[in-house]
Formats: C-alpha cells, structure tokens, sequence
C-alpha cells in the first residue's frame, strides 16, 4: 500500500523567522505561496524591461492616487506571501511602513510572465482569486499580449479576456488611466 507524504505547510511568521535566521541568502529570490516556500525564476533582460517600461507608464499617471510597489511582498493570508512584478495599492500617509499591503488595499496587481507564465496561471493567479483580488493582468512576454483577469471567484475569475497590440486597457479600480499596450511591450 502507498504511503501518502504529508507535506509541512509554512506560515508568514515562520517564513520571516527563517530568513531571520539566516536560511535564505541575501540574494534568493524565494516568495510563501499557499505554504511553500517557492524559487522565484531569474529575472531576465525581457522581463526587467518590461517591469521598468510599466512603471514609467504607471508613475505620471497615478501620482497623488496610489501607490506603486514593485515587486515588494503582498500579505494575502497566513501562508501567502508573494512578490508580483507590480502592485498598484490604495494611497496611505504611512506607504505601509508597518504592515504590507494585503488583498484588500489593491487596486491592480501586474505579473509579467517570460519564463514563469505556467506558475503565474496555475499558482499565482487562482491564488490572487481566493484573496478577493478584484483585477490581475499578466503581461506575457512570449505571445506579445496581457492577460486580463477580473471578478474573483473562488480560486478563479469570472472574466479572462486577452489584449493584444494596438488595443488599451483602464483598470476597474482607475479607470481615468489608459494603458496602451503598445507602451508595455
């Protein structure tokens, strides 16, 4: 008869004291989704690109409305804490001095995907769902659109619609910005 391994799920404080205690390296690009302890995929050329052409897309447009967080830890539970390319989050006096930012306070939540569109739509993405995140797009590099999910539902979306070049597209929660997809690509 097969034994079934039973699998030691981490919590956000355990996955802090572990890093406190020196077990990541300054340099691992590791992030806690649903309890495991996940390496991040290096960040390539492609991808930096693309992260540095949405923030200079993003930054005239918001200032004064929200907060753009690059690649910064997001609470989304006990045992997820990820590190999406982009979060665009609700404006506080504090710029979450004392706590990260939780599914609650985003607006818009951005991943762009080269190498790690298969975690991003597998992991990531139902994961964002079960949080309650109203609106994720990911920004695939390979096919040359973004993906755009909204209306959470349980661990998926409601709504999933690609946008390709030559089209724009207004987040729900902003919906005074228009993002060109050509500027993104």
């Amino acid at each position: 008869m097969p034994v079934q391994a039973s699998r030691r799920l981490f919590t956000v404080p355990e996955y802090y004291r572990m890093a406190e205690a020196g077990i990541f390296g300054e340099d691992d690009r590791v992030e806690l989704l649903s309890g495991e302890i996940v390496e991040m995929t290096p960040i390539g050329s492609r991808h930096a690109a693309a992260v540095s052409r949405l923030i200079h897309v993003f930054t005239a447009r918001l200032s004064g409305t929200a907060i753009l967080r690059v690649q910064d830890p997001l609470r989304l539970d006990n045992y997820s804490e990820p590190q999406p390319d982009l979060a665009i989050v609700r404006l506080r006096q504090d710029f979450y001095r004392d706590a990260h930012p939780d599914a609650a306070d985003v607006l818009l939540l951005i991943d762009v995907a080269d190498t790690s569109g298969d975690i991003d739509r597998t992991v990531k993405i139902p994961l964002y769902a079960r949080s309650g995140i109203a609106e994720v797009w990911v920004v695939d590099l390979n096919a040359g659109h973004v993906e755009v999910y909204r209306g959470p539902e349980g661990d998926r979306y409601v709504q999933h619609d690609t946008v390709g070049r030559g089209s724009s597209l207004r987040p729900s929660a902003l919906p005074q910005i228009d993002i060109s997809i050509d500027a993104v690509f």
